[in-house]
């Protein structure tokens, strides 16, 4: 049901702000099971009253339409786009795939949105193949369970029977996408190499492209941590940075003590899964220490996570330090928040403000909470939240608190950034609505 809710109608059924067409069935019971409340008969039903409306390219709470005796004038009410923005995806490494993933999964299609094109530089003669490869089979993130096909003479890759063009360049600004068929579009450049707004105005300055979302910190631009400063966000904001993955994940905790208590000041350890940019053996590398082997050292190194909250948070700016340590694990990582309270506090009522928060619909997607005494790194790979809280480690002496918390540093914030991408979707489709409308 789901799935023909995806395929036919691109309706995106979320519970408590999670997506639940991306998730295995396994994932699905485990996450009704933290619902006891809901009769599976009456979700399927409903689920089956949605099928069969005229609905389609939108998102629904299935808690909502649970609770509404006429399903149908509430679906009614659903904004609907009836237009997609198509999305070029600037460099397919790590979250470049997981962004395509996360997209395309079958069953899951993003309201306002379609894959169009990838752009990469040609890495062999059989390209295209191994870029199909990466996107399905993956060492973290296990076997894609969506369909991957190669078309040599298109040169395309068809996923779930969509076809995305790949593009070769190693030049943004030799790419016409026009040429593609490709326009009105949302660039998101996971390369990392362009920061700053004249850098990334490269792709703007292209056929075919409208706004560009860096998968980085930025310079110059808003930098957006969604859910909790996604509202600074309008229609005439071209470029954005979807900020780090450290940053998305300690923020929204960060916004609900800043709030709730206040804070004075604080240090961010985050010790992090190593990355592309260390070297598998020893050998020369432009920053210190990492370019010592990434699988059998801790490697100290910098973050300028602490420091790039404040653009979220303007309260706190000034207030945090940060530094980090890369350690032998392939994936996810945790932030322990060593922070100064306004205010005395107790572990209880830290851990009740975040699980409440955890649980609201403004930050159910950014903050997880776990109460697991058995919990691992591992355990956590897949998470869609930004950041969850391991409520059983919480210290707190006075006004003094220590927060330990965990992130998939690939797909969690992954799965913010495409958050960030059905914003700014909107915000572009309601531009071109506009256009429209005045020249009609």
């Amino acid at each position: 049901m789901l799935g023909k809710l995806g395929r036919e109608k691109a309706v995106k059924v979320q519970l408590a702000g999670q997506t639940l067409m991306a998730d295995s069935v396994t994932n699905l019971m485990a996450l009704f099971d933290q619902h006891p409340e809901l009769d599976l008969v009456q979700v399927y039903q409903v689920l089956e009253e949605v099928l069969n409306s005229n609905v389609s390219q939108t998102a629904v709470e299935l808690e909502e339409l649970l609770a509404e005796a006429d399903v149908a004038s509430l679906l009614a009410a659903q904004p609907q786009t009836g237009m997609e923005t198509p999305v070029v995806l600037y460099g397919f490494g790590r979250i470049g795939r997981l962004l395509a993933r996360r997209m395309c999964t079958l069953g899951h299609t993003t309201p306002g949105m379609a894959l169009a094109a990838i752009v990469v530089r040609k890495a062999c003669d059989n390209d295209l193949a191994k870029r199909a490869s990466l996107l399905k089979y993956d060492s973290v993130h296990g076997t894609y369970e969506g369909l991957v096909k190669v078309d040599e003479e298109n040169q395309c890759l068809i996923i779930n029977g969509s076809p995305v063009k790949v593009i070769y360049s190693s030049d943004p600004a030799t790419v016409d996408y026009q040429a593609y068929g490709i326009d009105n579009a949302l660039l998101v450049d996971n390369t990392g190499r362009w920061r700053d707004h004249d850098g990334l105005s490269v792709h703007l300055n292209r056929p075919g492209i409208e706004r560009v979302v860096l998968t980085a910190p930025g310079k110059e631009m808003k930098n957006v941590v969604f859910g909790v400063n996604d509202d600074d966000v309008t229609a005439d904001d071209r470029i954005v940075s979807a900020a780090s993955c450290t940053t998305n994940a300690i923020t929204p905790i960060l916004s609900v003590l800043e709030e709730k208590l206040g804070v004075v000041s604080g240090h961010v350890e985050t010790v992090h899964a190593y990355t592309n940019d260390q070297n598998l053996i020893d050998n020369i590398h432009k920053g210190d220490r990492r370019g010592r082997a990434a699988g059998m050292n801790m490697v100290m190194t910098e973050t300028g996570a602490a420091k790039a909250v404040s653009k979220a948070i303007p309260s706190l700016e000034g207030k945090l330090s940060g530094s980090a340590i890369r350690v032998p694990v392939i994936n996810v990582s945790i932030a322990v928040l060593s922070l100064n309270l306004k205010t005395e506090t107790s572990v209880e009522e830290i851990n009740a403000l975040l699980k409440a928060a955890s649980n609201s619909a403004e930050l159910t997607g950014q903050i997880g909470y776990s109460e697991e005494a058995d919990a691992v790194s591992s355990d956590f790979i897949g998470s869609q939240q930004a950041g969850i809280l391991d409520s059983l480690s919480t210290k707190v002496r006075g006004n003094q608190a220590t927060l330990y918390v965990w992130y998939d540093n690939e797909y969690g914030y992954s799965c913010q950034v495409v958050r960030l991408m059905e914003k700014l979707a909107q915000a572009n489709l309601l531009s071109e609505q506009l256009v429209e409308d005045q020249a009609a």
